[in-house]
């Protein structure tokens, strides 16, 4: 048997399909009620279904396969970003009349923010000169990216990420559906470790299931290639209590065991720091300050083990000066 995507597989199909992002999906379904739409962008974070949503949204508007695979092309502008491909792929697709009866044509600009500024610029007269035939949909991390005169033409759907009950119900779904064997805690850290991405989320599920018998937590996390949480919190509590030493060998071990990166236990303090109750905001902010200059450091090429370690020092020293606080 074929080895199958699941992210594929349970792929929302039309608008009623998709959870979790009301506001949009309310607006869009009044498009679709109309028959007629202005040209869109869509932005916000990985995995949140930006290009979800645009593919469940032509399925609605045209209704069947058929139409679908004639009137709406999708495009990946990270790897198709130049102004060539503006001028040629996407305007000789533009300028031909719709099939079947259907209003309009529908061009998927996914990671449009990648496209370089003369790329947008010819984009944005193409989507003048063709608007009576076809609509763009462009999809983004950030919005930012796009420059202002597209921006102007399109209305904009923020996506927000998904929340962690709303992740939990869809993989636990799926888990049931494929007759995979997990624990409430192996799908907890699939929910912490994804972070609102539910396409991470899902994928984690899939190749959990596919290394063990049971999805657990401590499978979820070596296929994350992340720690778990509590032995982040142990590293964090033995520096903020004097203990340099151990925590340089809890570090170690986190590295070797489960193969992190400098940049991947730099994410993982930084979120375990932040989440604490018990740490005092100016300590938080003095780590902060600290942990971006070490972030930065190893970006531009340094030595991760020894940042990490001074990063951990640093820690000793807030900790001895006020008092040994602790995470919660």
């Amino acid at each position: 048997m074929a080895f199958e995507l699941w992210i594929e597989k349970y792929r929302p199909r039309t608008l009623d399909d998709i959870v979790d992002q009301e506001d949009v999906i309310r607006a869009l379904k009044g498009f679709v009620e109309k028959r007629s739409m202005p040209h869109l962008l869509f932005a916000g974070p990985a995995g949140t279904g930006k290009t979800t949503t645009a593919l469940a949204l032509a399925h609605d508007i045209y209704g069947s396969e058929e139409l679908l695979r004639a009137n709406y092309m999708e495009l990946n502008a990270s790897d198709e970003r130049g102004i060539d491909t503006i001028r040629t792929k996407i305007k000789d697709f533009a300028k031909t009349a719709p099939f079947g009866g259907v209003p309009f044509k529908i061009i998927h600009l996914d990671e449009a923010d990648s496209l370089t500024a003369d790329a947008q610029h010819a984009l944005r007269r193409i989507m003048e000169m063709y608007s009576t035939t076809t609509r763009f949909i462009l999809a983004c991390n950030y919005s930012s990216k796009i420059i202002e005169p597209i921006q102007s033409r399109c209305a904009v759907f923020r996506f927000g990420p998904i929340p962690e009950e709303a992740v939990r119900e869809r993989l636990i779904m799926i888990a049931n559906k494929e007759g995979v064997k997990y624990t409430d805690e192996g799908i907890s850290a699939i929910v912490y470790v994804a972070e609102g991405d539910l396409r991470r989320a899902i994928n984690l599920l899939q190749t959990a299931s596919a290394m063990a018998d049971q999805v657990d937590a401590k499978v979820v996390y070596r296929v994350a290639g992340l720690a778990h949480p509590e032995e982040v919190r142990g590293m964090i509590n033995a520096a903020l209590k004097g203990r340099f030493v151990a925590a340089r060998d809890m570090l170690r071990n986190l590295m070797i065991n489960y193969g992190m990166s400098a940049q991947d236990v730099i994410k993982q303090l930084n979120r375990e720091i932040m989440a604490s109750k018990s740490i005092p905001d100016g300590i938080k902010a003095q780590l902060m300050i600290f942990l971006s200059e070490v972030d930065f450091r190893v970006t531009e090429g340094a030595h991760g083990d020894v940042q990490l370690a001074a990063m951990l020092a640093k820690l000793v020293e807030l900790g001895e000066s006020h008092g040994g606080p602790s995470l919660d």
